[in-house]
């Protein structure tokens, strides 16, 4: 009985730390990086296509250097043309595109300093699936300034696409703004 319970402690204080560190990895999280505090935006100078919001002067923006491990995620509506809403170029190649193409910009996480520039992405959601270029970043360590369009930071979790990729998944025009999704490289 003696043997048997210490080989059971010893075989706990071996696996329990294997199932923590290994077992757990789907349900990692990622968690803030700081907060970023609103300012007020020039008269004019937010752009809300769309109906992007603006920063608000005061308040706290949760800031993410990382993405959640799996790719849930929520797709939100973006112009890359230029003068739209989400800003300057292209992170990936320094140019605007046109809403009728199907490109997207990833959450600072995904994006992952570039390493899916150029790359497509299929996207799935309200029964249906389209392929996407990731053409940008969705900023999810910096916001509330002129190189954001004075919109917040992007959460950790964002696939922000064009009209395009909203059209190709049916979704009606009234409904465009926020969809739960999957994605996964292609």
């Amino acid at each position: 009985m003696n043997s048997f319970l210490s080989f059971s402690v010893i075989l706990s204080l071996v696996l329990l730390p294997a199932i923590l560190l290994f077992g757990g990895v789907e349900a990692q999280t990622c968690e803030p990086s700081e907060n970023l505090i609103g300012v007020e935006s020039p008269p004019g100078e937010c752009n809300t296509d769309f109906d992007a919001d603006c920063c608000k002067p005061g308040e706290p923006y949760q800031t993410f250097t990382c993405s959640p491990t799996d790719q849930r995620a929520v797709l939100t509506i973006n112009s890359f043309e230029e003068g739209g809403d989400g800003g300057g170029a292209s992170a990936c190649d320094e140019q605007f595109h046109s809403n009728d193409t199907p490109v997207v910009a990833l959450s600072t996480g995904w994006f992952n300093d570039g390493e899916r520039c150029q790359r497509s992405i299929t996207i799935e959601g309200n029964g249906r699936s389209v392929v996407a270029l990731v053409v940008d970043e969705c900023d999810s360590t910096m916001g509330c300034d002129e190189e954001h369009a004075y919109q917040p930071p992007c959460r950790n979790n964002i696939v922000d696409a064009s009209a395009a990729v909203w059209e190709a998944l049916g979704v009606p025009r009234e409904d465009w703004g926020e969809l739960d999704i999957t994605w996964y490289d292609a």
